[in-house]
């Protein structure tokens, strides 16, 4: 099936990203956030990464992404919301009543398994996983989620779809976590326990991570990226659905989150912005 409109529905910095890249592959996009100013703040933040990138047809790209105030009809969902279960459940069975019976309803979950969303419709055989990695312009992979009931032609749409936004696609199974998640979270979470115990001071542990094994971003700092708040939520999805307490979230994340330091987004949590 082609997909020549897509709804995203989340303006933080996943959906943001998304509807940029989508917009850049010539497709149109409807944009929804229900919490005030959260649409405008994502088109300035598209509009400040086009003009990094350098892009020529920046205006193009902003002009085929139309905001909107409620859920409305397309070829595709991509839901970018809150890493929470009982949120993306009600964002799901919401789409599921709005947008046609032939519309994939994908999200870009990094941990939910897809076959809780799948159930919360009327079409499970066209909900799927569809997770991006963050800054979505700039990283090409996207982890491509099959629930037992997700249809082969949804999941060739989807692939076809990551392919045309110049992303590599990457089938994994309907775990708590996928792959990128399942590795990535105890890895951040170790870091942060060698801060609790006082191993080292967080410069030290990221220059670790990225001189002895050229990440890119010290787990410190690819925290505050990704969020403190999101990671503790991963991690909790993790030790709950894989019934494992070594996934639970070191003391000090949770004082971090309790605390409203989040991370970039609040301007503080390991480091400050």
């Amino acid at each position: 099936m082609a997909i020549g409109h897509v709804l995203v529905v989340g303006a933080g910095q996943m959906g943001g990203g998304i509807a940029q890249v989508v917009a850049a592959s010539g497709r149109r996009v409807s944009l929804y956030d229900a919490a005030p100013g959260a649409t405008d703040r994502a088109l300035d933040a598209i509009r400040r990464s086009l003009g990094k990138r350098g892009a020529d047809d920046a205006d193009e790209v902003i002009g085929r992404i139309d905001v909107v105030d409620a859920l409305v009809a397309a070829d595709a969902m991509i839901e970018a919301v809150v890493e929470d279960t009982a949120v993306k459940e009600e964002i799901f069975r919401r789409a599921d009543r709005v947008l046609p019976a032939h519309a994939i309803l994908a999200s870009n979950t990094s941990s939910i398994p897809i076959h809780t969303l799948a159930i919360a419709t009327g079409r499970p055989d066209r909900v799927i996983g569809m997770h991006f990695f963050n800054p979505v312009p700039v990283l090409s992979l996207v982890e491509v989620i099959r629930a037992e009931s997700t249809s082969e032609e949804t999941a060739a749409a989807i692939v076809r779809l990551a392919r045309d936004l110049g992303k590599e696609p990457v089938e994994v199974r309907d775990v708590p976590g996928f792959v990128s998640n399942r590795i990535l979270m105890p890895f951040i979470n170790e870091a942060v326990w060698a801060l609790h115990d006082r191993v080292a001071d967080k410069e030290a542990i990221d220059a670790v991570a990225k001189r002895g094994f050229a990440h890119p971003m010290g787990p410190l700092a690819l925290a505050d990226l990704i969020g403190l708040d999101t990671c503790v939520a991963i991690m909790e999805v993790l030790e709950h659905g894989l019934g494992d307490s070594k996934y639970a979230p070191c003391p000090l994340l949770r004082e971090h989150v309790a605390a409203g330091r989040l991370g970039r987004k609040s301007g503080r949590g390991f480091y400050e912005y």
